[in-house]
């Protein structure tokens, strides 16, 4: 018996590098648009990276600082990724629709505390 063969996985080479960029820029678009949180980080993401580069640290540490608050735009695109399909198979309410959502969002919670950790300790260790 042959498998379905999914048409976005049937290229191969720089075609699919191409339509993987291509792919990815619909997806901050669509972030951009349709998630609040999303666009709030990605300001948030701006300003500390600009205040990063501006701060008197190695090289190492304003990669760090600015490392960690990516790694919360990259967790809030998978916890928005995971509403999206939950919110594709119902609308109603059920219990594991709740707790894959919950998840998630903790997901983003936690990416989030270990930015603020990683900022108190290297502002902390640089200017006090």
């Amino acid at each position: 018996m042959k498998q379905p063969v999914n048409e976005f996985k049937s290229k191969s080479g720089i075609k699919r590098i191409f339509s993987a960029f291509f792919y990815s820029l619909d997806g901050f678009k669509s972030a951009w648009r349709y998630e609040h949180a999303f666009r709030q980080e990605l300001v948030l993401c701006a300003v500390g990276a600009a205040i990063a580069l501006a701060l008197r640290i190695s090289a190492f540490e304003k990669l760090m600082l600015i490392g960690v608050l990516m790694l919360v735009l990259i967790v809030e695109l998978i916890n928005s990724a995971i509403e999206a399909v939950v919110d594709r198979i119902s609308l109603e309410r059920h219990p594991l629709s709740k707790n894959a959502k919950d998840f998630g969002s903790a997901a983003v919670f936690l990416a989030v505390c270990l930015a603020a950790a990683a900022w108190a300790v290297v502002l902390f260790n640089r200017f006090y």
